[in-house]
C-alpha cells in the first residue's frame, strides 16, 4: 500500500443522486476505466460534507484542518489483476481554501475550485446527528445551497443497495493532462445512512456545472440520503499506463 497522502474525517455527508444517460459522462471517463452502474442505471451524485482534523503527509496545516467540500461525482470501475476496483471520478470539487485547491490540482489534477463556503447543522443530537444539514458556496451569482433533513434511525447500508453502491467505492481516478490516469486508494469503514426529507438545492448551478448538468440537478434526485462519515485515508496515487 502506498504512503498516506491525506488523513481526515469526513462528516455529515449529504448525497443527492441522479440518474443520467451514459453518453453525458463518457467524455469525462478516465482512460483505463469504464462507467459503473447500479441496477443498470448510471448515476451522478452531488455530495456535500465537512472535512475535520485534516492532515497532509501526517502534518496538520494551520487554518486548513476543518472546511467544507461540495463535489459532483460519478462512478467508474476497472479490473486489476483479477480484482474489480470500483471508484469515483469528479466533475467539479468546491472548497473554501485556495491552498487546498492548488495542492489537489498539482498532486492529482483534480478539478478543484476555491469559493467562499458555509455549512449549517441544526439541533445536533447526543449521537452527533443533526436535525438538518446544509452546505453552500458563493459565486458571482450569489449563494448556492444544498440541504436535507435526516429521518428515522441510521443503519449500515444494506448489501447490494443503492446506498452501499454509492458509499463503498474505494478508489479515485483522475484524468491527467497527458491523457494518462492517476489511481488512488481511499480507505474508510462502512457508514451509517439515513433517509432524508425534502432535499433542496437553490442557486445558480449552471455556472459551476454547465447547462447539461444543471438541468439534471434542478430535477428531484432519484435518491437522497445522509451518511454519518468516519475517519478516511487517501493514499498517494499511481499512474496507469497511457
Amino acid at each position: 500500500m502506498p504512503r498516506a497522502f491525506l488523513t481526515a474525517e469526513w462528516r455529515n455527508l449529504i448525497m443527492l443522486n441522479y440518474a443520467v444517460e451514459p453518453f453525458l459522462l463518457r467524455p469525462y471517463v478516465p482512460r483505463g476505466t469504464e462507467l459503473d452502474s447500479w441496477g443498470g442505471t448510471t448515476y451522478i451524485s452531488l455530495v456535500g460534507f465537512l472535512f475535520v482534523n485534516t492532515r497532509l503527509l501526517r502534518v496538520p496545516v494551520p487554518a486548513h484542518r476543518n472546511f467544507e467540500e461540495v463535489n459532483l461525482r460519478f462512478y467508474v470501475r476497472r479490473e486489476s489483476g483479477g480484482e474489480l476496483r470500483r471508484g469515483v471520478t469528479f466533475v467539479r470539487e468546491i472548497v473554501p481554501r485556495a491552498a487546498i485547491a492548488i495542492v489537489a490540482r498539482l498532486a492529482y489534477n483534480e478539478p478543484y475550485v476555491a469559493l467562499p463556503m458555509r455549512h449549517r447543522f441544526t439541533d445536533v443530537s447526543a449521537a452527533g446527528v443533526p436535525a438538518s444539514v446544509a452546505y453552500g458556496w458563493k459565486s458571482a451569482f450569489g449563494w448556492t445551497d444544498i440541504s436535507a433533513a435526516p429521518c428515522g434511525i441510521g443503519q449500515p447500508a444494506e448489501t447490494g443497495s443503492r446506498e452501499e453502491f454509492m458509499t463503498e467505492h474505494y478508489w479515485g481516478y483522475t484524468r491527467q493532462r497527458d491523457g494518462s490516469t492517476l489511481e488512488y486508494r481511499v480507505d474508510h469503514p462502512s457508514w451509517r445512512v439515513w433517509e432524508v426529507n425534502t432535499p433542496q438545492i437553490s442557486g445558480n448551478l449552471a455556472e459551476q456545472y454547465g447547462r447539461d448538468f444543471a438541468h439534471i440537478l434542478s430535477a428531484p434526485p432519484a435518491s437522497a440520503f445522509l451518511a454519518d462519515g468516519s475517519r478516511v485515508t487517501v493514499y498517494r496515487p499511481d499512474r496507469l499506463c497511457r
